[in-house]
């Protein structure tokens, strides 16, 4: 994946009607450079397709950097409450401009970013024609590099002369538009940069020409000194700008992803829901159906067996208990019944080496609930009672310590308590 940097040059340069075009550079995700150049926006299509994201670099005489002081607010109410803010610091209309705000410094103040809303959007929607996936727009004199206690500004060519972008602090710089004299453009470098010590950055085939000027703009012992302006500075101090003006155009900005290629998996993906509720429904009012049959089945079968009782809520347990009615009546006791379990667990006690281990015995919920004497039955006992009641289909549980509940397995415990 890579990230497509592009420096746009000044609105005053581009209203001259000059061809304009764009320096960029390719980088991978790792830092290195993979591509640079020069070139109009519109020819840079194929890259602003391919890039992960595409950050454009404003001109600093673009954008004002305002320091002002705000009150402690949530992002949502600093956001409403910027045009307020800024209202007398700048000319115009505040609806005309895009303003983004950063972090609160140590200072307590915050710098506001500001910029022609038209002219930000013309840019942001050529890239996202162009197939960018995602777009950030940072001011170019906070691309360049920070460092504490100095100043650091750029010089750049083009048809309006020189464009200067000048860094004094962390998010504090400012740019201009200079007539196309070197030696004015050092003096006035130095004179905004006070008395602080200034790098200043210049394309390589000026630093040639600029050089031997120093001379005069140093002559008070002022530090000013030259540096080639390469990719890798301005991309390192683009990445931590802390200052992005494309989320603040709202929906025609920032997040600027081509959802028009999203357009037919979502379709997709939509259909694919309403087949899967419309199968879902479908099969419950088939089961809700044969569910109906079989009740209805039911209640007829039920009718015919007794015609005359009252049906209850759960007609299988009502059935159930008439079965085992009808065969008390017949003399069949059921296999759950007082006597049929006291029957197979006297015949298994029967077995144990000691008859006389039963204290109590009760009759609860389809269950025994027998009480055994202290010290009557020992390990190899119990094992012996548990196997004989297995083979008689009786399971025993042992709630507390000499207390057991012997039921019959093959009823479930739902019925039993009937």
């Amino acid at each position: 994946m890579t990230t497509l940097f592009i420096r746009y040059p000044a609105k005053a340069s581009v209203d001259s009607g000059a061809a304009q075009t764009c320096d960029f550079a390719l980088l991978a995700d790792g830092g290195a450079v993979q591509q640079q150049g020069a070139a109009p926006l519109g020819n840079l299509g194929a890259m602003v397709a391919s890039a992960r994201r595409v950050t454009l670099m404003l001109a600093a005489s673009d954008v004002t950097l305002l320091r002002i002081k705000t009150p402690p607010l949530s992002p949502a109410r600093l956001k409403a409450a910027l045009p307020a803010l800024v209202e007398e610091h700048i000319l115009g209309d505040t609806a005309d401009c895009v303003l983004a705000a950063s972090a609160t410094a140590p200072d307590g103040l915050r710098t506001v970013a500001v910029v022609q809303r038209a002219w930000l959007e013309v840019l942001v929607k050529a890239l996202i024609a162009q197939g960018a996936h995602s777009v950030s727009a940072v001011p170019a004199q906070l691309c360049l590099p920070f460092q504490p206690g100095a100043v650091s500004a750029s010089l750049e060519t083009n048809d309006a002369g020189f464009e200067l972008a000048l860094r004094r602090d962390q998010f504090d710089g400012l740019g201009l538009t200079l007539p196309a004299q070197p030696q004015a453009a050092l003096h006035t470098v130095r004179a905004l940069a006070g008395a602080e010590p200034v790098t200043l950055y210049l394309p390589a085939a000026d630093i040639a020409r600029f050089a031997p000027l120093l001379a005069e703009v140093n002559h008070n012992g002022d530090s000013l000194t030259l540096e080639e302006d390469r990719w890798e500075h301005r991309v390192a101090a683009a990445r931590t700008a802390g200052l992005d003006l494309a989320p603040a155009l709202g929906a025609s900005g920032a997040a600027a992803r081509e959802w028009r290629r999203w357009r037919w998996p979502l379709r997709l993906a939509g259909l694919a829901l309403l087949v899967n509720v419309v199968g879902l429904n479908l099969d419950y009012l088939g089961q809700k159906r044969e569910m109906a049959a079989v009740q209805q089945s039911m209640n007829q079968a039920f009718q015919a067996a007794y015609p005359g009782q009252p049906k209850s809520t759960d007609l299988v347990k009502q059935m159930r208990q008439n079965v085992e009615r009808a065969k008390g009546g017949d003399g069949q006791a059921p296999a759950d019944s007082f006597l049929a379990l006291s029957v197979d667990v006297g015949e298994v006690l029967a077995t144990l080496p000691r008859r006389d281990v039963v204290a109590s015995i009760d009759y609860r919920e389809r269950a025994l609930q027998l009480k055994v004497k202290p010290n009557t039955v020992d390990a190899a006992a119990m094992a012996q009672l548990r196997t004989a009641l297995e083979a008689r289909q009786l399971e025993l549980a042992e709630a507390t310590p000499g207390t057991w509940q012997i039921r019959r397995k093959s009823l479930p415990k739902s019925a039993a308590k009937a």
